[in-house]
Protein backbone atom coordinates (compact mmCIF):
# COMPACT_ATOMS: atom_id res chain seq x y z
CA UNK A 1 0.00 0.00 0.00
CA UNK A 2 1.41 3.35 -0.68
CA UNK A 3 1.16 6.56 1.39
CA UNK A 4 0.38 8.73 -1.11
CA UNK A 5 -1.77 8.81 -4.74
CA UNK A 6 0.66 7.48 -7.65
CA UNK A 7 -0.95 10.13 -10.20
CA UNK A 8 0.26 13.03 -7.56
CA UNK A 9 3.84 11.44 -7.43
CA UNK A 10 3.71 11.29 -11.36
CA UNK A 11 2.55 14.64 -11.54
CA UNK A 12 5.25 16.29 -8.63
CA UNK A 13 7.86 14.59 -10.26
CA UNK A 14 7.02 16.06 -13.71
CA UNK A 15 6.77 19.31 -12.02
CA UNK A 16 10.09 18.92 -9.85
CA UNK A 17 12.08 17.88 -12.78
CA UNK A 18 11.00 20.64 -14.90
CA UNK A 19 12.53 23.31 -12.23
CA UNK A 20 15.22 21.78 -10.41
CA UNK A 21 16.67 19.39 -13.69
CA UNK A 22 16.15 15.68 -14.32
CA UNK A 23 19.38 14.84 -13.51
CA UNK A 24 19.63 16.23 -9.98
CA UNK A 25 15.92 14.72 -9.30
CA UNK A 26 17.36 11.83 -10.82
CA UNK A 27 20.20 11.77 -8.36
CA UNK A 28 17.96 12.54 -5.51
CA UNK A 29 15.87 9.43 -6.11
CA UNK A 30 18.35 6.89 -7.13
CA UNK A 31 20.24 8.14 -3.76
CA UNK A 32 17.66 7.29 -1.60
CA UNK A 33 17.52 4.19 0.08
CA UNK A 34 15.21 2.32 2.29
CA UNK A 35 15.45 5.24 5.25
CA UNK A 36 15.06 8.04 3.00
CA UNK A 37 12.91 7.11 -0.06
CA UNK A 38 9.38 6.96 1.48
CA UNK A 39 10.55 10.86 2.50
CA UNK A 40 11.47 11.38 -1.06
CA UNK A 41 8.57 9.84 -2.55
CA UNK A 42 6.01 11.53 -0.19
CA UNK A 43 7.56 14.92 -0.78
CA UNK A 44 7.60 15.14 -4.21
CA UNK A 45 3.69 13.70 -4.20
CA UNK A 46 3.19 16.37 -2.16
CA UNK A 47 5.57 19.34 -2.69
CA UNK A 48 5.77 19.18 -6.40
CA UNK A 49 2.41 17.04 -6.96
CA UNK A 50 -0.16 19.14 -4.37
CA UNK A 51 1.91 22.54 -3.98
CA UNK A 52 3.34 22.77 -7.72
CA UNK A 53 0.64 20.56 -9.78
CA UNK A 54 -1.85 22.75 -10.54
CA UNK A 55 -1.93 26.28 -13.10
CA UNK A 56 -3.29 28.18 -10.09
CA UNK A 57 0.31 30.08 -9.92
CA UNK A 58 2.55 30.43 -12.68
CA UNK A 59 5.89 27.83 -11.73
CA UNK A 60 7.77 31.67 -12.27
CA UNK A 61 5.58 32.93 -9.27
CA UNK A 62 5.78 30.38 -7.13
CA UNK A 63 9.49 30.20 -7.79
CA UNK A 64 10.14 33.95 -6.27
CA UNK A 65 7.96 33.01 -3.80
CA UNK A 66 9.86 30.05 -2.59
CA UNK A 67 12.74 32.19 -2.65
CA UNK A 68 11.39 34.50 -0.27
CA UNK A 69 9.89 31.57 2.25
CA UNK A 70 13.36 29.71 2.09
CA UNK A 71 15.54 32.63 2.10
CA UNK A 72 13.34 34.38 5.57
CA UNK A 73 13.52 30.64 6.76
CA UNK A 74 18.17 31.00 5.90
CA UNK A 75 17.61 27.21 4.54
CA UNK A 76 20.80 28.14 1.95
CA UNK A 77 20.83 24.77 0.65
CA UNK A 78 17.83 24.54 0.02
CA UNK A 79 17.28 28.08 -1.64
CA UNK A 80 20.36 27.66 -3.47
CA UNK A 81 18.69 24.52 -5.41
CA UNK A 82 15.78 26.84 -5.76
CA UNK A 83 17.89 30.06 -6.87
CA UNK A 84 18.70 27.41 -10.01
CA UNK A 85 15.34 26.09 -10.39
CA UNK A 86 13.94 30.10 -10.04
CA UNK A 87 15.91 31.02 -12.81
CA UNK A 88 14.83 27.79 -14.93
CA UNK A 89 11.26 29.17 -14.27
CA UNK A 90 12.22 32.55 -15.94
CA UNK A 91 13.27 34.33 -12.73
CA UNK A 92 15.27 36.88 -14.03
CA UNK A 93 18.80 37.98 -11.69
CA UNK A 94 16.83 41.62 -11.42
CA UNK A 95 13.75 39.45 -9.74
CA UNK A 96 16.08 37.24 -7.86
CA UNK A 97 17.82 40.87 -6.28
CA UNK A 98 14.41 42.27 -6.06
CA UNK A 99 13.58 39.17 -4.10
CA UNK A 100 16.53 39.20 -1.75
CA UNK A 101 15.93 43.22 -0.37
CA UNK A 102 12.88 41.83 0.88
CA UNK A 103 13.93 39.21 2.81
CA UNK A 104 16.54 41.64 4.06
CA UNK A 105 14.38 44.17 5.25
CA UNK A 106 11.45 41.64 6.48
CA UNK A 107 14.29 38.62 7.87
CA UNK A 108 17.29 41.04 8.78
CA UNK A 109 20.47 42.12 6.57
CA UNK A 110 22.48 39.21 7.47
CA UNK A 111 19.94 36.86 5.95
CA UNK A 112 19.91 38.76 3.01
CA UNK A 113 24.26 38.63 2.74
CA UNK A 114 23.45 34.65 2.96
CA UNK A 115 21.10 35.06 -0.04
CA UNK A 116 23.45 37.29 -2.03
CA UNK A 117 26.36 35.15 -1.40
CA UNK A 118 24.36 32.32 -2.67
CA UNK A 119 22.92 33.73 -5.43
CA UNK A 120 26.14 35.48 -6.96
CA UNK A 121 27.24 31.32 -6.83
CA UNK A 122 24.71 30.26 -9.16
CA UNK A 123 24.17 33.23 -11.14
CA UNK A 124 27.93 33.06 -11.94
CA UNK A 125 27.95 29.39 -12.52
CA UNK A 126 25.07 30.46 -14.82
CA UNK A 127 27.08 32.95 -16.43
CA UNK A 128 24.54 35.46 -15.57
CA UNK A 129 27.06 37.65 -14.05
Amino acid sequence: MSLFDEDLFLTGLQQRKATLGAEYVDNAMAKADDFTRPFQEAMTAWCWGFGWGDDVIPAKTRSMMNLAMIGALGKMTEWEIHCRGALQNGVTPDEIRAIIHVVAIYCGVPQGLECFRVARKVLDEAGLL
